[in-house]
């Protein structure tokens, strides 16, 4: 045989060996990432490219080590003579350790009663109690996860910051214009603020309104201060309120604040009411910062109530003193304006009384009216004209009316605690009848990535118990291989705890890379040691070796994959800080559960095999046994049975076949 042919056989050889192995890792990754990718909502806008890449890259993936890769080491690799390496200290202490966890040994459990002060005892399998640490620690783990906060995305440092201003009602654009360019001032005083610029008469989300502006602030690059953006927003908040007669506050790319919650009611004054109570509270707690809210300010209004039986009598109706006021102040209605002819387009004409004239109450009184008759009489004849004070905008949600009111979050001051806090506030100032709360922003995304995260993986376990149970033709196998999943939520802990990281969406990310993983070192020490055991070895000794044989290529790939996510633990470079909880979230739950996979895996698969056989003897007197197709593939073509096959398997020997003619 040449060297080329030793070479391909052996590649073939290795390829057959991990084959099972290779396909169900690949079937698992998909199961797990495709369901992902058909969350609904925000949150599925992050998972969804995230999820179909992954499960399309894994299947081109396993294309390529399936028919590439062995044609490539048929052709590149050199034949070399093989020789089992030798045990190092690690290995040696590793093995010891998994000696100890899956033996036999008998423990006492009651005394004898034949003077020699012996106790009766019997064998107990050291997995069952590896089993029991195994559950403990992940019990501890799910407990330790209430020691972590919550967010929906870390605070990324993009040196901008967009403000938004509110002037108080009755305000006009020069009050605005004088007000924003004491706003300017103030920030320039700040060393790492370069520019301010203000859009007057617009908030940042567009809304269109004379006493709002909208302040973007750009700051020095990232790696020229020394201040981090959480913490220069504080700084910028005390200038903002410096300024008097003004209400400031942040909004993200979206448009929305750091926490937001709407309060709902029928009522306006019980609305109102309520955010009085809620809004004063929040501003004594220390978290929270630039509180505001919408609905619970009133502006100056002008007020016309008719005289209903003063302009029956002079046959005007509520119809034309709505309209005569409506013309005199803003104008009349878009179709009904006269056009100015500009060539290319048509410009409205609107025609009203100057702003210097609207002021003065009695030229609104001086307005005529014309009744029935075409005859014009005095305003104030059929209608009473006095001041009062309105609602700034009357929003409403579900057709209901919305006051929202929200703040910013100082750093430290996760969303998940703020919204707790915020919750506590609700039930200590109490809420009038008729008022409900309900979540809007980034708080009601966040229950949304929450509750699609679980749901997509719920599915995704189920497809992947479903495809290892084909693969492997066994129920208890899968199920092995399914316990070791939760081994690297007490390594994420740990490593979010230690970095001071809330868990927020990257994290799930990182949960998700972390699921597939895992699962590929439980299918490589389980799919190991079957085979083992289908070659004539006992489940203990097909056990060791599964450890010993797969634990270098297991920590291997862990080496690899935390290393390669260590520039994105440190969160360098813009976006960094979106990057970061993800890769510490791997690299802690890749250490964490490397370690105790090794370790724990063989112990579930001696319970699990345990648990295969005693259903078997339990349920087995139901069912037919099934042929044993190996007796007959042990005849030889003469029609004689091999004994000795027979035997081994304990069925009686079949007739022997005849001779082909």
């Amino acid at each position: 045989m040449g060297v080329e042919d030793e070479v391909s056989r052996r590649t073939m050889e290795a390829a057959d060996e991990i084959g099972l192995a290779v396909i169900a890792i690949t079937l698992t990754i998909v199961a797990i990432f495709a369901p992902v990718s058909f969350m609904g909502g925000v949150a599925g806008q992050y998972f969804r490219q995230f999820g179909l890449t992954v499960a399309v890259a894994v299947l081109f993936s396993l294309l390529v080590a399936r028919l590439i890769t062995p044609m490539m080491a048929a052709y590149l690799m050199k034949p070399v003579k093989h020789e089992d390496p030798k045990d190092g200290v690690v290995m040696r202490g590793y093995v010891g350790l998994l000696r100890a966890t899956t033996s036999s040994r008998r423990i006492p459990l009651v005394p004898r009663f034949d003077g020699t002060g012996r106790w009766r005892s019997m064998p107990f399998n050291m997995s069952y109690l590896t089993l029991v640490v195994g559950f403990a620690f992940l019990w501890g783990s799910i407990h330790a996860t209430a020691l972590l906060p919550t967010g929906f995305i870390p605070d990324e440092d993009t040196s901008r910051v967009v403000a938004s201003v509110e002037l108080p009602p009755g305000s006009t654009l020069e009050d605005t214009r004088v007000t924003t360019d004491q706003i300017v001032d103030a920030l320039r005083t700040i060393p790492e603020v370069t520019q301010v610029f203000v859009l007057g008469g617009a908030s940042p989300t567009g809304q269109r309104e004379v006493r709002r502006a909208a302040v973007t602030i750009k700051l020095k690059p990232k790696s020229e201060r020394t201040a981090r953006q959480k913490d220069l927003k504080v700084v910028i908040a005390e200038k903002l309120a410096s300024v008097p007669d003004v209400r400031a506050w942040y909004v993200n790319e979206r448009g929305e604040r750091e926490m937001a919650f709407s309060i709902l009611s029928k009522d306006g004054a019980a609305l109102d009411e309520a955010v009085a109570r809620i809004e004063s509270r929040m501003r004594k707690i220390d978290g929270y910062l630039n509180v505001a809210t919408s609905g619970s300010l009133s502006r100056p209004e002008l007020t016309v109530r008719p005289k209903l039986e003063a302009a029956a009598s002079l046959g005007v109706t509520p119809e034309a003193i709505s309209e005569a006021v409506r013309v005199a102040t803003i104008g009349d209605v878009g179709a009904n304006l006269a056009k100015f002819n500009a060539g290319d387009r048509l410009v409205p004409i609107r025609v009203q009384l100057d702003e210097a004239a609207r002021a003065d109450i009695r030229n609104i009184a001086a307005l005529r009216v014309t009744n029935t008759s075409g005859v014009s009489v005095p305003l104030t004849a059929v209608a009473e004209i006095g001041f009062g004070e309105g609602p700034s905008s009357i929003d409403r949600y579900d057709r209901v009316r919305r006051a929202a009111i929200g703040a910013d979050l100082k750093r430290g001051f996760e969303l998940g605690t703020a919204q707790e806090t915020f919750h506590q506030i609700v039930k200590e100032v109490g809420l009038p009848d008729g008022v409900w709360i309900a979540a809007t922003g980034d708080a009601e995304i966040q229950g949304e990535v929450v509750a699609g995260f679980i749901q997509a993986m719920t599915t995704g376990l189920m497809l992947v118990l479903a495809v290892l149970i084909l693969l492997f033709g066994s129920v208890f196998q899968p199920i092995t291989i399914l316990l070791s999943l939760p081994l690297s939520f007490g390594g994420v802990v740990i490593a979010l705890l230690a970095t001071a990281k809330p868990v927020s969406m990257p994290v799930y990310i990182g949960l998700l890379m972390l699921m597939g993983i895992v699962t590929k070192n439980a299918i490589m020490l389980v799919d190991f040691a079957v085979e083992e055991e289908g070659r004539g070895k006992d489940r203990r000794t097909a056990l060791l070796e599964a450890g010993r044989k797969r634990a270098r290529p297991i920590v291997m790939t862990t080496i690899a994959m935390a290393a390669g996510m260590l520039p994105s633990a440190y969160g360098v470079g813009d976006g960094g800080e979106f990057r970061a909880p993800m890769a510490i979230a791997v690299i802690g739950g890749l250490l964490v559960s490397t370690v105790l996979s090794l370790v724990f895996v063989p112990s579930f698969y001696a319970v699990m095999d345990d648990l295969s056989k005693l259903t078997g003897r339990i349920f087995g007197r139901f069912f037919s046994k099934a042929e044993d197709e190996s007796l007959w593939e042990a005849i030889p073509e003469e029609g004689h049975a091999r004994p000795e096959a027979a035997a081994q398997m304990k069925l009686p020997l079949p007739p022997p076949r005849l001779a082909a003619e």
